[in-house]
């Protein structure tokens, strides 16, 4: 919707951290199967600040 781009804008930004978040914990089974597949899974991110944004 709208414009999300801005023509010319220029953002400066800096890297803070690299981390990642909690461990999920992802179950599959099918019923009356015997099914069951267990996986752990951990999704990483990165913060980063915005120091100026000049349009």
């Amino acid at each position: 919707v709208g414009a999300p781009l801005v023509e010319g804008a220029k953002v400066t930004a800096e890297v803070v951290a690299h981390d990642r978040t909690k461990k999920i914990t992802v179950f599959k089974r099918k019923r009356r199967k015997g099914y069951r597949r267990k996986q752990g899974h951990r999704q990483g991110f990165t913060v980063v600040r915005v120091a100026d944004i000049a349009v």
